[in-house]
């Protein structure tokens, strides 16, 4: 940069810009040089041994100058040329970049000045980057959660062992992938806004939030007067939820309770303050689903309209079990159907998955699937009504159900059913998936691995949907 300011300076417009103080200084110093020359080469040249010292002098000099052009040229001390091989820069010694891995770590130090300072000096011993750091305060210390990119020979053990060198305690280590890399704040507000345009997101949404875990909804107590006796659910928690170490329990909108469960490091209040504002978002919101659909022709000509379902489809999805046959309903429940509105409000309710349903022209709906948060898995179910079958409308449910649990980040889906469904099979296979087989007491379960291929439908499920945006802002219109 100095080198840039100064031709700025020494130009202008172009063209050089003569300063007259600095020339008449050199011509002062020439001068000045040439007079001094001239005295000395008088007082030597007219001594008996003049010439000779001149002739020594002018030897001495050049050999000086020679001698100097050759040190600054070894020592770099002066610009090298071209066609020098000296002046060459030596071969890089550094090694070519590591290999690095991605970590997330946890580990709760004192609250005195000094106890980060040394953890972080630690890691940078060890070549160890801190992408980020969240600190959690407690009663007693702090938990500092960190994003690492370490060195891929270091393994998990050795950054333990150093942290606890360093202080550290209670340290939590695992690898992170690059959605890790997106700051705290940016991941906790999508996660808030996809909350806020789908209900069924929520599980989903804590689950990403508080990392690997176990989400269960235990089903509010049945009111008295309903023909029910009145229960207590097994896992009460006060309105404003509950934190005991490393269980979560937060009370949803509809009376249930969601409880988290994370069995290998403890929550902490941070932690609980985010989940809950998360569930207080959604009950603020109330009832919510994307009014998404497509038009569908099946290859006989018949059109129908796939769509996203909730629980004002119970009536309609009662209607399709009373049409099924006993066979088809054994085939999705495994067994004689009963309390049909009771498991229903279950299937169809947002706080335990997604649903499609599958219409005729008509409005009566005549297939439904399910994809159902079952705590750390993920089940996917369908029913097909008897006359509605074998035309390619479970393909399609399947199909998209699998697109939607790859969208939500699911590892695998599974599918119980008997051994005897052939076409759930089929289905199953033509996902082009991994798959899992697990066979007992004629009741099969199928699991299909989502880490390969993604899948998408032939259609998908939102190709022809108003953005969800539009949607609320209809609504809104309507409510006015």
């Amino acid at each position: 940069m100095s080198a840039d300011m100064s031709d700025v300076k020494r130009t202008k417009h172009g063209r050089p810009v003569h300063h007259w103080r600095r020339d008449l200084v050199e011509l002062a110093a020439l001068f000045t040089a040439v007079a001094v020359a001239d005295a000395v080469a008088n007082l030597i040249g007219h001594g008996p041994d003049g010439p000779a010292l001149l002739g020594v002098s002018a030897v001495a000099l050049l050999a000086t100058a020679g001698f100097h052009t050759w040190w600054a040229r070894r020592h770099n001390h002066a610009p090298p040329t071209a066609d020098d091989p000296d002046a060459r820069p030596p071969a890089s010694t550094e090694s070519p970049a590591e290999a690095t891995t991605l970590w997330r770590m946890r580990t709760t130090v004192r609250d005195e000045p000094g106890s980060l300072a040394a953890l972080c000096t630690m890691l940078a011993h060890a070549k160890v980057d801190i992408l980020s750091l969240q600190a959690h305060p407690l009663a007693e210390g702090t938990v500092d959660e960190f994003l690492l990119r370490a060195p891929e020979p270091l393994s998990a053990a050795e950054i333990s062992r150093g942290v606890s060198n360093a202080g550290g305690s209670g340290t939590w280590i695992e690898r992170a992938d690059a959605h890790d890399l997106v700051d705290a704040p940016t991941r906790i507000l999508g996660l808030a806004t996809r909350t806020a345009l789908d209900a069924a997101e929520l599980p989903l949404a804590l689950r990403q939030l508080l990392g690997r875990c176990t989400i269960r909804s235990v089903p509010a107590p049945a009111r008295a007067g309903s023909g029910q006796r009145a229960e207590k659910p097994t896992d009460g928690a006060p309105v404003e939820g509950a934190l005991d170490g490393t269980v979560l329990r937060l009370q949803a909108p509809e009376g249930e309770v969601i409880t988290v469960e994370r069995p290998y490091l403890p929550f902490t209040p941070t932690e609980f303050a985010r989940a809950r504002a998360l569930v207080e978002l959604d009950t603020r919101l109330g009832p919510r689903m994307p009014r998404s659909q497509d038009v569908l022709t099946l290859a006989e000509g018949n059109s129908i309209t796939v769509r996203r379902a909730d629980t004002s489809d119970v009536d309609a999805a009662k209607a399709m079990h009373d049409r099924c046959s006993q066979r088809t309903l054994g085939m999705r429940y495994h067994g004689p159907v009963r309390d049909a509105d009771r498991y229903l409000n279950h299937l169809l309710s947002p706080r335990f998955g997604r649903t499609l349903a599958v219409q005729t022209a008509s409005g009566r709906v005549v297939g439904i699937g399910h994809l159902l948060w079952d705590g750390d898995e993920t089940e996917i179910a369908l029913l097909v009504e008897d006359d509605w079958q074998r035309r390619g409308i479970g393909t399609e449910l399947l199909g998209r159900l699998v697109t939607m649990a790859v969208e939500a980040g699911c590892d695998s889906v599974y599918a119980v059913t008997q051994a005897s469904n052939t076409g759930m099979v089929a289905a199953m296979r033509g996902l082009g998936l991994p798959l899992d087989y697990q066979i007992e007491e004629g009741t099969l379960v199928i699991t299909a691995r989502l880490d390969a291929t993604p899948v998408s439908s032939r259609l998908p499920y939102d190709k022809a949907r108003q953005t969800d945006a539009d949607f609320y802002q209809q609504e809104a219109g309507h409510r006015r």
